[in-house]
């Protein structure tokens, strides 16, 4: 039958993996460093994968394929994925940050407050054991240099994921978003943002994002002006 799945061009691939983080049913694993299309079964055609690839390494293309294997469907969302990261990348190896109280700090120093790595939702993977039980931070990515007290006030006790509702890809950021509240137990969201009017999308993103998840969640939200007071 022809119908359309996802191709690969593996001279641009990087091995990032975050392809593979994206997809629903599983049917992308990073072999050799490179990313690869397990079996064509296995992809949906829907490019979830897509625009998660910093590269531009992937693309949806028309042709004679296997019919998709309908028992995979969302497969990721009935199953955790895999902790682990999907390469030897640093920025994406999951972690989780734990800050010891030693006191007060010597002058010029402050703790950080932050309880996980990576923080980029790009980056993010939706079963880390961070989210499970959390208070999530949906921070827009300038509110951290506008907002002084963003350390104490924001961040402490909570889980982030930062984005620019902006310059980055929204639709891919909805359905990451609508994963990690799929899988955990999200108890509460702070959306922190800027007071210009282009980061309000950041708030959009989340209101699709629950909306696609079929989650009920406490959420407050908390604008920055760009002199770092709030509003």
């Amino acid at each position: 039958m022809k119908r359309k799945v996802i191709q690969i061009d593996q001279d641009k691939c990087i091995g990032c993996g975050l392809c593979a983080n994206a997809c629903m049913q599983g049917a992308i694993q990073v072999i050799n460093g490179k990313a690869t299309l397990v079996s064509e079964s296995y992809c949906d055609g829907l490019g979830m994968c897509l625009p998660q690839c910093p590269m531009d390494a992937i693309q949806l293309v028309e042709k004679e394929a296997a019919a998709f294997n309908t028992a995979r469907s969302n497969i990721k969302l009935k199953s955790a994925v895999s902790t682990g990261p999907a390469c030897g990348c640093p920025s994406a190896q999951t972690r989780v940050i734990e800050q010891k109280d030693e006191g007060q700090a010597p002058l010029g120093s402050q703790p950080s407050n932050l309880r996980q790595w990576p923080i980029q939702l790009h980056l993010l993977n939706p079963a880390a054991p961070y989210f499970q039980n959390a208070n999530l931070l949906l921070c827009a990515d300038c509110v951290m240099a506008a907002y002084g007290d963003f350390q104490e006030k924001l961040l402490k006790n909570r889980t982030i994921a930062i984005a620019c509702p902006k310059l980055d890809n929204i639709q891919g950021y909805v359905e990451k978003l609508a994963q990690i509240l799929s899988l955990n137990n999200i108890k509460t969201i702070v959306v922190a943002r800027m007071e210009v009017p282009c980061c309000g999308g950041i708030t959009g993103i989340l209101k699709q994002a629950l909306q696609m998840s079929g989650k009920e969640i406490p959420v407050r939200e908390v604008i920055i002006s760009v002199d770092g007071k709030v509003k």
